[in-house]
């Protein structure tokens, strides 16, 4: 069976961000929203990748060009909806060929999303020959998502929260924005969605309904995992999603050997590298592509962005941008390396020593 075809949806405005970039371009753990949604696809192969882009799409185009050159965009040029936004991508790809087999859609804004989730949930789709799997989640606050409508463990309809009746509104399963569609099914479904909704919008969540009244087997994906769902609209949600990234993080350097004294104040990006036996002070943030060979000591309360730390060195106190410190050196209290210095190994760095 073919890899899936995928629909990555970053055309939403997130003016509740209240800034001059799209809100794909805001960053956690020193990767863009945009980056982080590409991360969670690409274990899934895709046979074309399509992200579709609105608001602010020169910049976005031009990020996706640095992270997956092999991507076509699509342009949604009037926000009118995911449905909509999922017939643009749709129409961009028939017209080279026309998409058959299974297609993944997920969101931009969901960056704790995994792929070996999404690869479990396509196995799902497939053994149970459904027509369209939906991922859903129960939320403690479902406020603002899409309630999942179910018969038994067949999903009939997904009702967004402004349509929502009182009854429906007290449902805690929500929709997650993630689904694997057959190609057909979908574009059925797409050709007959009507804006008869309180937004006025197309809704591809209306799809759901269609593909189980034609007699389709609409399954739910249930992630146990609700932060997988988690999308940012606005920075106080970029900063929740932010902590409970780094949370992971680090615990999950901590399952690989490295000693944590302080989890809560210790901030590593995605594409630091950590030996094991390294040992993080209180107050250590590790920036960019930073690498810390075994049995160095870093903090307490550093900085470095783009170092390279050799194995045994000690830092202490210290803000480092693009240097490397060597085997056994010892660097600060109160120094700052600046892109290109070198601190050479077994050498000692302190305010009063020449560099």
């Amino acid at each position: 069976m073919s890899n899936p075809t995928v629909i990555v949806l970053a055309a939403g405005e997130g003016t509740r961000m209240k800034s001059k970039q799209s809100k794909l371009l805001h960053t956690i753990a020193g990767r863009t929203l945009l980056a982080h949604a590409i991360d969670a696809v690409e274990p899934l192969r895709p046979e074309r990748l399509v992200v579709v882009v609105g608001h602010q799409r020169d910049d976005v185009v031009a990020k996706l060009g640095t992270v997956a050159p092999y991507a076509i965009t699509a342009v949604q040029e009037e926000l009118r909806g995911t449905g909509d936004a999922v017939r643009v991508a749709l129409a961009a790809l028939d017209a080279e060929n026309p998409v058959t087999g299974d297609v993944v859609v997920t969101m931009g804004d969901v960056p704790l999303l995994q792929g070996d989730t999404l690869l479990d949930m396509v196995a799902k789709h497939r053994g149970a020959g459904a027509a369209v799997t939906v991922m859903t989640a129960v939320s403690d606050d479902p406020t603002g998502y899409g309630r999942i409508v179910r018969e038994g463990d067949r999903v009939v309809r997904i009702v967004e929260h402004r349509d929502a009746t009182e009854a429906e509104l007290a449902i805690d399963e929500i929709n997650s924005g993630v689904f694997v569609f057959d190609a057909e099914v979908l574009r059925s479904g797409l050709a007959r969605l009507t804006a008869d909704n309180v937004q006025q919008q197309l809704y591809l969540t209306d799809v759901i309904e269609l593909a189980a009244a034609d007699g389709g087997f609409v399954a739910a994906y249930l992630n146990p995992d609700v932060w997988q769902s988690e999308g940012v609209n606005d920075r106080v949600q970029l900063a929740r999603l932010t902590a409970e990234y780094n949370r992971r993080m680090v615990e999950g350097w901590m399952r690989a050997g490295v000693s944590v004294i302080d989890p809560s104040s210790t901030w590593i990006d995605a594409d630091v590298d950590i030996a094991p036996d390294v040992t993080l002070l209180p107050g250590v943030e590790l920036h960019g592509a930073t690498s810390i060979a075994a049995d160095a000591v870093i903090g307490p309360y550093t900085t470095l962005k783009s170092c390279e730390v050799g194995e045994g060195a000690r830092v202490v106190r210290v803000h480092a941008e693009l240097a490397e410190i060597g085997d056994g050196a010892r660097v600060g209290p109160f120094v700052e390396l600046k892109p290109g210095d070198t601190v050479e190994p077994g050498a000692r760095v302190s305010p009063a020593s020449p560099r």
